[in-house]
């Protein structure tokens, strides 16, 4: 949640996730602290850690107030006047990727559009893979800079197990609801990625044609092998047409 007057987020985690999720407390909470000491490659916002915040009760919307005290009954409760938070996560506030696509011109959305394929990739060369590729888990800065906030699913490059979609043998396979080969807790299926590519259509083709290695398995293991080899693969944090050129005799 977040007040107009600010321009930071807070956010709290869940006394209990929905299915499909499997995540326990634990499990977010390491996965921020994993950020907090990981490099970030200028991809993942920075969250604040704090603790037994009190804040006045008459700012909350009663809508909101009744969610918090629902969904984070063990971490928030009321103590007169005033909302006390045993725990949060602060973040600068940024414009989700999903809503600036739908509001921005075509400039605006396909620039939008390959920054958050540059963003993977910068986040995969530092050894950091999303896990939840949905645009609403992303955001676009005040420079127009794609960044990575939510951290439920981020796991390391090197502990994902990245496969080509198995192609259906029978009529029964490629008619089938559900998955008809094995999938194992770390299985990962970049082919499926464009499944979560809610674009513009302008937006859709620049992504395409710049960014489709994306969609194979093999650019995901080709990064593996070099982070496993012990090579550490360049993040620029400026585009190119923002950094000093070579110098030359």
């Amino acid at each position: 949640f977040t007040l107009p007057s600010y321009d930071v987020v807070f956010k709290l985690i869940k006394d209990r996730f929905d299915y499909p999720k499997e995540a326990s407390r634990s499990d977010v909470e390491q996965r921020y602290r994993l950020v907090f000491e990981h490099d970030r490659a200028g991809r993942l916002v920075e969250a604040h850690e704090f603790e037994h915040l009190r804040i006045p009760k008459n700012l909350f919307d009663e809508v909101l107030l009744g969610t918090l005290l629902r969904d984070a009954g063990e971490t928030v409760r009321l103590d007169g006047e005033d909302v006390l938070i045993a725990h949060a996560y602060v973040e600068r506030r940024v414009r989700p990727l999903n809503l600036f696509l739908s509001e921005a011109e075509e400039a605006a959305s396909v620039a939008a559009a390959l920054d958050y394929g540059q963003s993977l990739k910068d986040l995969a060369r530092s050894n950091i893979f999303a896990g939840d590729l949905l645009t609403k888990n992303f955001g676009v800065t005040r420079t127009g800079r794609v960044v990575f906030y939510d951290y439920d699913e981020l796991c390391f490059i090197t502990d994902c197990n990245f496969r080509d979609l198995p192609q259906p043998q029978t009529p029964e396979q490629e008619m089938a609801a559900e998955p008809w080969y094995s999938v194992r807790e770390n299985d990962i299926f970049p082919e499926e990625f464009k499944k979560l590519l809610a674009f513009p259509a302008p937006a859709r083709a620049a992504f395409y044609e710049e960014h489709g290695d994306l969609f194979t398995a093999d650019y995901w293991r080709q990064i593996q092998a070099k982070l496993r080899a012990g090579e550490i693969p360049e993040v620029f944090p400026y585009k190119a047409s923002h950094r000093l050129p070579k110098c030359v005799d």
